[in-house]
This record gives C-alpha cells, structure tokens and sequence, in this order.
C-alpha cells in the first residue's frame, strides 16, 4: 500500500490528520516541530508521541523524504542535483555558493506548458505539478542544506501554474511552526500566469521576479507565448497598484540575446514600460541549448545595456553567470536522464 507523505503538510493539515485519527489536536504542533525543526528521518523519532500514536501514524503515513539520485558538480562550485519523482520523471535543483550566500533554485513541475523557445524545460512539455512534499524535498535533501541562505523558485516549471502546492510550501518555509524563514529570503519567478497572480501578490510577501524578455509584446509573445495569454502590459498595469518601495522586492528578468534584445532601443522601451513601478531589471547571459537558433550578447554590451537603463533611473544588474560547464541551462539533465530511460 502506498503511503502518504507527512513532510511537506501545513499546520492546517496536520491538525486535520491527527483529528481523523483521534489524536489529542496539540499533537499536530509536536508533529511539525519533529518535521521542520528537529528534521528527523523516521517517525519512530517523534518521542514525545506515544509508541500507540507513532504506529497508528505509520500505518498509513512516511516521512516522504528522498535523496537526490545524482549530482554534477561545476569548476565554479554550483552544483546541480537530480531527484527522482517517479520511475520516469526527474527534477532539478541547483544550489549556488558565493562567498557569505547560498541559493537553492528550485523546480515546481515536471516539465512546463509555458514552451518559452529559450528554455530545455519547456522543450519537454507538460508532465505533473510537484506536490508541497516533493519541492520542500529539494531542499530538505540537499546535502548543503545548512549552509542556504536563499531560495528562488526559477528551476523547472512556471511556479504560478503550480500555485496551491507553492503557496503549501511558502507557508511552511516562513511559518513559525515550520522553517520560520523571512520572505524576504525566498524568490518566486514566473512568465506571468493570469488566474494566480493576483493572488501570488496578496497572499505572499516573498519576492516576485517576472520573466520579461522583450519590452515589445509581440516581440515577446514570439519568445515567451504566455504572452498571448496575459501580457505584460496587464501584468504592469495591474503591479503599479502596489507598493514595492519597502523591503519586498519587485524584479524583472530579462536574458539577453545577441541582436535580438540587446540594442538601446529595447533599454528605452523598458524604461517606458516600467515607468512608475519600484523594480530592477536582472540582467541573464543566455546558456545555450540545443537546437535553438539564439546567442547570448557579448558582456560588452551587456554592460552597456545595464548602464543604460541605471543611469536613467532603472537600477539593473547583470547576474553572474554559474555552472556553464555542468548542463546550466535549466532542464537540461533531467532531459538527458528522461531520454536515457527511454533508450533502455
């Protein structure tokens, strides 16, 4: 009989769980702090439950705890993990020292039905939603967990189609009873998903990181066909309605394509489109993938690109390229891996 998971529940339904199996209600907070705190690895651990408790627990319940199946290691230290969903699907997740920080890039989905044309992710198509469990396990596994200082959901799938388990999984990284993590540590990106993210902005304060790409609509519904269904004007329309002046950070992601996106005409239109709105703009080296006719922009120009937009009140960056030399571009190994199943 397959068993549910225990990791990755909310307080919520801990306190649903221990009422269906007639367990005193105070229980569900000595669950969570075994779970989250104490991060045990087997539910004979949770002591301060009775041995009566603890069996009828594993009757129908495990932790749902899992290691990653593999890892490739970069020259520059990022590390890429590979976890096994099911006998035939895989996620990433990527964890990125530098110096004092270090990020863990998170999947959401199995594969993504937004089909940007620059991403191995949606190359793959659509195959299941991750639950709260399987995300949280990326980063309850992670041999290096001790060492995060932040996450960010940019790893396979579009978080905001995947929005209930997310926001599951939200609550846990920054409730009390769970990681007690501040939201101001945790990153969310997406291409811009209509029914969610409204909703992301007003139940969430965790940062919002939208994937631009192109200031010019068809431009980007050419790159990103999300576009046709929300597009950025709405979506920039719709955030000029919030505050992002104070500690919640407000970011736009924009990949730079050699002559594509990259001359000062799409800096002025940037500009112009984000007029009014307390944000940055991210600027990303493309990491090429195969059989995609796009190149990534010489730094030379990134750095002018970066400088225009700064000097005209837009503060930019250009984010660091990582692990070039390990399969970087998002999806990349899970394909690799999903292909070799078949082959078998």
């Amino acid at each position: 009989m397959n068993k549910y998971s225990l990791f990755g529940l909310t307080l919520t339904e801990l306190q649903a769980l221990v009422k269906n199996l007639g367990m005193p209600g105070f229980t569900a907070k000595q669950i969570a702090s075994w779970l989250y705190d104490k991060q045990i690895t087997s539910i004979d651990e949770m002591t301060n439950l009775s041995l009566k408790q603890r069996e009828l627990l594993k009757e129908e319940y495990e932790l749902g705890i899992s290691a990653p199946v593999d890892a490739i290691k970069s020259i520059d230290g990022t590390i890429k993990y590979l976890y096994k969903i099911n006998p035939n699907y895989f996620v990433e997740s990527v964890y990125i020292p530098d110096d004092d920080r270090g990020t863990l890039c998170v999947s959401s989905q199995v594969g993504c039905k937004m089909s940007c044309k620059f991403c191995m992710t949606g190359k793959q198509g659509f195959s299941a939603n991750l639950s709260a469990n399987q995300i949280l396990n990326q980063i309850r596994s992670l041999p290096e967990r001790d060492q995060l200082t932040n996450i960010v959901f940019m790893g396979m799938g579009e978080p905001l189609n995947n929005f209930d388990e997310v926001l599951k999984t939200l609550e846990v990284l920054t409730a009390s009873y769970g990681y007690g993590w501040s939201p101001k540590r945790i990153t969310v990106s997406t291409v811009g998903v209509r029914k969610s993210f409204k909703r992301f902005i007003e139940e969430s304060d965790c940062h919002l990181a939208i994937s631009i790409h192109s200031p010019f609509p068809s431009q980007r519904a050419s790159l990103m066909p999300a576009e046709k269904a929300y597009s950025i004007t709405e979506m920039t329309d719709l955030l000029r309605n919030y505050d992002f002046s104070k500690q919640r950070r407000l970011s736009f992601e924009y990949i730079v394509f050699k002559d594509v996106n990259d001359s000062l005409i799409y800096a002025k239109e940037l500009l112009k489109i984000l007029r009014g709105i307390d944000c940055r703009v991210n600027l990303i080296r493309f990491h090429a993938i195969p059989g995609v006719d796009l190149t990534g922009s010489e730094m030379e120009t990134m750095v002018t690109f970066r400088d225009y937009l700064t000097s005209h009140g837009l503060f930019s960056t250009i984010r660091a390229s990582r692990g070039e030399d390990i399969f970087a571009a998002c999806g990349m190994l899970s394909t690799l891996k999903q292909d070799s199943l078949k082959e078998d």
